[in-house]
């Protein structure tokens, strides 16, 4: 008898586990994937959209264009979650699943740091890439301000990325000399794992003249003064990028799965508390930081573990490896092949920043491309 698989969120661990699934069991198993948009977008096309490299059209990628056996795409917004029954309800029907899993990301809450949504800019969403795109070129110097509002939050380096791009562009634009750049952030270093690379990027930041102050945090700014709070004092700006912060969708609190502000898995089988229910990505407590790459891993995870109880069988424990790019600016990117669960605790080497890795970025984007979309 054929087993129901639902998959709630077609990011980087739905699209994954999807097309795990139908290539290893599309005889065996019909999956239904949701997700509210109409398409995906890569986390890193944001920032080609914010500096004009790409348009917010060409970085989507049409959901209509997924061609998986046994896989059937429905955009749909999850209304209500029963795990013990692992029943969904959507806004357009009722779905009655084996195996459920949840991959429904994280939210942003700007309104959480006061004065942020009335006098801040971001870019971790599509809009806000487009807002503060839109808004650079009346940008004539000054003091900026980037702070990251709240930890854990998505792609650890990529703060970091968007204040070296930034000087680049006012480089370009010739308003560098009359600007100063400064990052916030509470945490310890740029990417903890690795501390190859943090000092690469804290280097990086040193020699472009960009202020560096971490372990603090930003509690709220004040757009009529131009200023930002911190704990222990106030510090001035003209332009003020923040980092949002995150939460887990409001949907997995009432559906009574999460703990400590996000869904409670375990960490080596990615197995909630209910049976047959899994969460992966970034709406998902694992002890690793929230990216793509580790969502498509934990999709790996996911899809032998069912594939072990369809075919019998056992499953391998979630490895914890993924491969991260960091924009260094200048063209240069840099490679840190992250496992978090090597032996002898956590390895995060990192290679370059070089052109080359630019091209190597390119490529993952392509691959992924081509394996999810067909094109």
């Amino acid at each position: 008898m054929r087993k129901r698989v639902v998959i709630l969120g077609a990011g980087f661990g739905g699209l994954e586990l999807s097309t795990l699934l139908s290539e290893r069991l599309a005889d065996a198993v019909d999956v239904t994937l949701l997700d509210r948009s109409d398409s995906f977008t890569f986390g890193f096309s944001k920032l080609d959209i914010l500096f004009g490299n790409l348009t917010s059209d060409e970085a989507r990628l049409p959901y209509r264009e997924l061609a998986m056996p046994g896989v059937e795409f429905r955009q749909e917004t999850v209304v209500s979650i029963d795990p013990a029954q692992r029943r969904v309800v959507t806004d357009a029907a009722t779905y009655d699943a084996d195996y459920l899993v949840v991959a429904l990301g994280a939210d942003y809450d700007q309104a959480a740091t006061p004065g942020f949504v009335e006098g801040g800019f971001e870019y971790y969403s599509i809009a806000g890439a487009e807002r503060f795109r839109d808004a650079l070129p009346s940008f004539d110097g000054g003091r900026i301000l980037l702070a990251v509002l709240s930890i854990p939050f998505k792609c650890p380096p990529a703060p970091y990325e968007g204040i070296l791009l930034l000087h680049d562009y006012l480089v370009a634009r010739g308003i560098r000399e009359v600007s100063q750049m400064h990052l916030i952030t509470p945490q310890p270093a740029p990417i903890p794992v690795s501390a190859e690379a943090s000092a690469a990027v804290e280097r990086t930041m040193a020699d472009r003249g960009i202020r560096y102050t971490k372990r603090h945090r930003v509690y709220g700014i004040d757009p009529a003064t131009r200023v930002a709070h911190l704990k222990d004092h106030d510090e001035p700006f003209d332009l003020f990028i923040g980092i949002p912060v995150h939460k887990v969708p409001d949907v997995l609190t009432d559906a009574g799965l999460t703990e400590n502000g996000w869904v409670r898995v375990d960490p080596y089988t990615l197995r909630t508390p209910f049976p047959g229910v899994f969460a992966i990505g970034d709406c998902a407590e694992t002890g690793i930081p929230k990216a793509g790459v580790f969502a498509e891993s934990a999709a790996r995870a996911v899809a032998e573990a069912i594939t072990a109880e369809v075919r019998g069988g056992e499953a391998p424990p979630f490895d914890g490896a993924g491969l991260c790019f960091v924009e260094f600016g200048g063209g240069e990117v840099g490679r840190v092949d992250v496992r978090f669960r090597a032996k002898g605790g956590p390895s995060a080497p990192l290679l370059g920043p070089a052109t080359r890795y630019a091209e190597e970025k390119a490529d993952f984007g392509s691959v992924r491309r081509t394996r999810w979309f067909g094109r």
